[in-house]
């Protein structure tokens, strides 16, 4: 069996996270997250991989570095955002036989991927191809299950409330015959949601199976996802501190951490797990690192950061400080605690801080004693205004 992983997009809402990335390439655990995606059809014994990018991805380059994993890896390039349905299209000369459909942050496949394979191994003749749906409350906001009997015949996109054909949400994963893109090719129009298009005209002309999960398991589409995602992560993988890291005097740890190589901690430092920090992070005295992740590169003089997400090489002053929750306690983008979301390469100065929830784009400066209230584009710089009295 051979599989395809769609790593292309803009990733336009995990900003501010997505500079000069797809959001599979952002890190946990010393990896990006597309390897833990490859890992799982690996323990599959999938090993014939596929992955689409967009144009002037640096995938290729980044999993030089982490292909251990024993697979061969092809690429594809979708030179323009044109949908899922494009995307998959690249890779119509490269699949030869039944394949597994994957995104690339799809964290956790390995079950899945398993149980689709031995559905469709035990009904033989009987399913062609496998998709995988779970129960949703709110089915209308989503493309929806039309089953006749266990046989899934149409997805339905966003039905009319009321009129729903199931409770059942068709997700992203699924098992697919090579003459799919044979259906594809078929298609009157394409345009960027002709993924569900080619797929109700394959149905009509398969036997197909549904494999009604549970939970739809991980997802990333918003940054603040990757908590999520960091904590599965922590229960299926060891924890990890580099052989090459540095951790100063009474540094105190409670919880699951990854320290990434030439990481230096602090003396007097506290880390509240989950936290996870990649190579070369450093730590000044008496710094507090709370349920938060930082990418390569980030210095942390001293103060507190709380459930917050940093992108490469920032720069925080001594003093610093992330609010995490609100006092009337309601809810920060559906989290009750989220303290700052910073792109790469952000600087703040000494005593400055951030309100719960506040994004934070990529080349920015705050100033010292400067508080930041609202969200931040790229490139900005923002200072505190201070009138001085002298008497």
């Amino acid at each position: 069996m051979q599989a395809v992983v769609i790593a292309a997009g803009e990733s336009k809402r995990f900003w501010p996270l997505n500079n000069g990335i797809h959001k599979s390439q952002f890190k946990l655990l010393g990896r990006p997250l597309i390897y833990w995606t490859l890992k799982g059809l690996a323990e599959n014994g999938i090993k014939d991989v596929m992955i689409v990018v967009g144009k002037n991805s640096t995938m290729q380059e980044m999993l030089k570095k982490e292909n251990d994993l024993g697979i061969t890896i092809t690429y594809a390039v979708q030179e323009e955002p044109l949908g899922t349905g494009n995307a998959l299209w690249q890779a119509k000369d490269f699949i030869k036989e039944p394949f597994i459909l994957l995104w690339g942050n799809k964290v956790g496949s390995r079950d899945l991927v398993g149980q689709m394979g031995a559905l469709r191994q035990a009904q033989g003749k009987q399913t062609e191809a496998v998709f995988v749906g779970t129960k949703v409350e709110n089915p209308s906001e989503y493309g929806v299950a039309r089953l006749e009997g266990d046989r899934l015949v149409e997805i339905v996109e966003n039905p009319e409330q009321g009129k729903e054909p199931s409770n059942i949400e068709v997700v992203g994963a699924r098992l697919l015959q090579p003459d799919f893109f044979e259906y594809y090719a078929k298609l009157p129009k394409h345009h960027e949601a002709d993924l569900v298009d080619a797929t109700n005209a394959y149905l009509k002309g398969k036997k197909t199976s549904l494999l009604v999960v549970e939970e739809k398991g991980l997802t990333l589409k918003y940054p603040w996802d990757l908590f999520g995602i960091m904590d599965f992560l922590f229960a299926s993988e060891e924890p990890l501190i580099s052989p090459t890291a540095k951790i100063g005097k009474n540094v105190v740890i409670e919880g699951p951490v990854y320290i990434g190589a030439n990481c230096e901690i602090g003396h007097h430092n506290v880390l509240r797990g989950p936290v996870d920090l990649e190579a070369n992070c450093k730590t000044g005295a008496f710094m507090e690192i709370k349920h938060s992740i930082a990418q390569e590169g980030t210095t942390f003089h001293s103060g507190y950061v709380g459930d917050s997400i940093i992108g490469k090489s920032c720069r925080f002053g001594a003093g610093f400080v992330s609010g995490n929750l609100r006092f009337d306690e309601k809810p920060i983008r559906s989290l009750r605690k989220l303290g700052v979301i910073v792109g790469d390469n952000s600087a703040f100065g000494i005593h400055s801080g951030t309100m719960p929830g506040v994004l934070i784009g990529s080349n920015c400066k705050i100033g010292p004693a400067t508080h930041v209230f609202e969200n931040l584009e790229d490139n900005t710089t923002f200072y505190a205004k201070f009138d001085h009295v002298k008497k």
